[in-house]
């Protein structure tokens, strides 16, 4: 193995260092993206019956902010429980992009790594082909299998820079879909809370107060 990272020249270096980024990265995001720690299990129907109880008091918010992503975005329209719908939908919106971003988090540096490692192992390739014929330029071709010994070295860089690049593709693409599938479930359980805050009883009564009020005016009228 190390004859190989040898063989390569100084273009594996970068190259190695890569690797360990990615699955750093790779390790960190399975972790921070666990089912559990993004969408605990029982969050909405919890937060559901705590607005139907009208026990919404700040420390609530707080704690079930601070839960989860989940818990984010249910805090944000808890937040906003007393305005209209399509402007708590608004402010579900906006920590919305704020929580994608940051389960995000890395994913850029994945996929740069995943472009990057094929380009830089086809450089250590480049390099170690013309530094092969110019050594065949001053000392001329000498012997065939050492010849052809000198150009499957020089390929270990595409080599490394594809065993680096695809498994940094597949884990970045992977990552990815799980997160949109956690933004559809989020936003699910946003849309029931939101059904659930319309129905409680002060709003129920406040727009029937305000139906009430209409004929009463047109009557006036």
């Amino acid at each position: 193995m190390w004859e190989l990272v040898k063989a390569g020249g100084w273009p594996m270096l970068p190259l190695l260092l890569l690797g360990v980024l990615a699955l750093a990265i790779v390790l960190e995001r399975f972790w921070s993206l666990r089912r559990n720690e993004v969408l605990p299990p029982g969050l909405g129907e919890e937060v559901r019956n705590w607005a139907a109880r009208g026990k919404l008091d700040a420390s609530h918010i707080a704690s079930l902010r601070a839960n989860s992503p989940l818990g984010a975005l249910l805090a944000a329209a808890l937040e906003a429980r007393n305005r209209p719908r399509e402007q708590i939908r608004e402010r579900i919106e906006d920590t919305g992009r704020h929580l994608v971003h940051r389960m995000g988090r890395f994913l850029n540096a994945l996929g740069t790594i995943a472009s990057a490692g094929p380009l830089l192992g086809l450089l250590g390739t480049v390099v170690g082909m013309i530094q092969m014929f110019l050594g065949i330029l001053d000392h001329g071709v000498g012997d065939v299998n050492q010849l052809a010994g000198g150009i499957g070295k020089a390929l270990v860089c595409t080599a490394t820079g594809m065993i680096v690049a695809i498994p940094a593709l597949m884990f970045h693409r992977y990552f990815r879909g799980r997160i949109d599938g956690y933004v559809i479930e989020m936003e699910q359980e946003a849309s029931a809370l939101l059904d659930s805050l319309d129905g409680r009883p002060a709003v129920m009564a406040a727009a029937k107060g305000v139906a009430a009020q209409k004929p009463a005016a047109t009557a006036k009228a």
